[in-house]
Parts: structure tokens; sequence; C-alpha cells
């Protein structure tokens, strides 16, 4: 068997040593990064490239070709409004509507999201009793695909469901938790929260685990309280890690849709329709397909995404220098 593997590598040598004395030894590194690079173009930056045509275009036909071009228009359309707070103001009211939901999602579901992994993977740093089994418990809802997590909750909570089941033995009395706009939305950024906790939670974790412990031991020689110690010596060491979580949690809150689509589908009403569903409906699922309606709303997302993370990585790196 190592004969066999041994000729074959002799075999792939012969090309790759043609390769390198044609490239050198300084360029070779691009030769295997080619296909990766092509396969990322392909599927990342041209499909983005694509949007960009789309959202100068209007009418719904699929091909470019056959589609009129309109400038800024779809931006125009979005954009217009006599007063940003007021979403009844503003010419596609919807897509402010999903817009402002999503922006309330993003505090509540991001905020609690954190706070939670951070106090969860703290606990689960320290030396207790089956830490492996609630590690995993916690990681668990992580493996489980969002549809299924909508419907299992859905299931809960549904009229009829095991939740009101339970208040009604209570003599409490069911409530309509998917009726209501204020529980439907409150619900949605629990599930969201339970469902990935524990990615953010493991990702802490680890940042917890690279500080020395040598650090937290000279703390403890100088009878630093547990309070000042997490102040001063657990949160500066942690700041990088959380900056990647913050970064990683505020693109997901942003790209929230599958869950809450299958969850409340949007409602009651527009209470839980959020920017990506609105995208979704717009260029897919309405009559007529305004695919250059939703290109540009999809831009416009993209933009708002790429100057925040450039905000958060300026006020790390002014932590850091500081």
């Amino acid at each position: 068997m190592l004969n066999i593997i041994s000729a074959a590598m002799r075999v792939i040598e012969i090309p790759m040593l043609a390769l390198q004395r044609r490239l050198g030894i300084n360029r070779l590194a691009w030769a295997f990064l080619l296909p990766n690079l092509i396969l990322f173009g392909l599927f990342a930056f041209l499909p983005v490239i694509l949007n960009v045509f789309y959202a100068m275009t209007g009418g719904d036909n699929v091909l470019l070709a056959d589609r009129p071009q309109v400038g800024a228009r779809n931006f125009a359309t979005l954009l217009d409004c006599q007063n940003y707070l007021d979403v009844n103001s503003c010419r596609e009211d919807k897509f402010w509507r999903a817009v402002w939901n999503t922006i309330w999602f993003v505090i509540l579901q991001v905020g609690f999201m954190v706070g939670f992994a951070l106090l969860t993977a703290i606990v689960l740093n320290r030396d207790i009793r089956a830490r492996g089994f609630f590690r995993s418990v916690f990681f668990f809802p992580v493996l489980l695909s969002p549809v299924v997590v909508a419907l299992i909750w859905k299931w809960i909570l549904q009229r009829e469901g095991v939740l009101n089941a339970f208040l009604d033995w209570t003599g409490v009395g069911g409530i309509n938790w998917l009726v209501d706009a204020n529980w439907a939305f409150g619900w949605s950024v629990f599930i969201s929260v339970w469902a990935h906790m524990g990615f953010y939670t493991l990702i802490l974790l680890a940042g917890l685990q690279a500080i020395p412990r040598d650090v937290y031991e000279a703390a403890m020689m100088d009878r630093a309280s547990a309070w000042r110690t997490f102040r001063r010596i657990t949160m500066p060491l942690l700041a990088p890690t959380m900056l990647v979580v913050l970064i990683l949690a505020l693109i997901k809150g942003v790209q929230t849709f599958d869950e809450v689509y299958a969850f409340t589908g949007g409602g009651p009403g527009t209470a839980t329709t959020f920017i990506i569903q609105y995208i979704y409906e717009e260029g897919f699922a309405g009559a007529p397909r305004l695919f250059g309606l939703a290109a540009a709303a999809s831009l416009l997302v993209a933009g708002v995404l790429v100057v925040l993370t450039l905000i958060q990585l300026r006020l790390s790196r002014n932590n850091v220098d500081g």
C-alpha cells in the first residue's frame, strides 16, 4: 500500500516541479489558490454584480436583456419618505415596516443573545459537575434545522398547543400567542436566541479558555474581587472574541428569515415581517415579481451591514490603540 502511495506521489510531483519552474516559487501559491478563487468569484462576486444590474432595471422579466433600464428609480422608491419614523408616510411602507421590525429585532436579539451567551460561557468555563453534558445541551439547538426549530415552537405555542394546555390545566387560561402582535414578536426574539445562543457560547468559551490562568492567579494573590477581575482582566482579554461574536450576531440578526417565516409567516399582519422576508416576497413570492425592487433592497441591506461592521472594527481598533 505504501509503495502505491509513494508511486502516486512521484507521478504528481512531475507536473508540480514543471509548474514550479514555470511560475517560480513565489507564484506557485496562486496555482493552488486559483480553483478556490474561481469558485468564490463565480458564486459570490458574480451574483453581487448581477444584483447591481437587476437593481438598475424594472419589469418582471427574468433575463436582463428583456428588462428596461430605470437607473436609480428602485432606490428612490424605497427611500421616498416624508418622515422615516412614520412608515405610513413612505411610498413603500411595507419596506419600512420591515426595516423597523428588523432594527428592533436585532437590538433585542443581539443584546439578549450575547449577554446570555457570555454568562453561559463563564459558567461553563468553571469546574462544575457534568460540564461536558451542559455544554452539549446548550449547543444542541444549533444542530437543528431552522424550520424544525420553528415547527417545534409553533407546536408548543399554537392555540391548542402544549403551553396553552398547561396554562389551562393550572387555571390561568390559554393565550393566543401567535395572534397577538407583541407576543408573536417577543417569541420570535426568544426562539432565535434559544436556537443560536449555543454557537456564540462556544466561541466565547474558546476565548475564555485562551486567557492565561496565571493572570487570574495573580489577581487572586492581589485579593481582587470577582467583579474587578471580570472587569479588569476577563473583558479586556475577551474583547477580540466579543467583537467577532458581535459582528457575526449582527449579520445573522439582520439576515433572519427562515425561522420566523416558518414560525409566523411574517404575521400577524406585518408584526414579524423582516427585511429579508420583504426581499423574498417582492422578488420571488409576489405577483408581479419585482426583481429590481428586491435587488435594490438587498443592496441597501448589504451597504448598512458593511458600514456597521467597519464602525465596530474602528471602535475595536481605537480601544486597542488606547
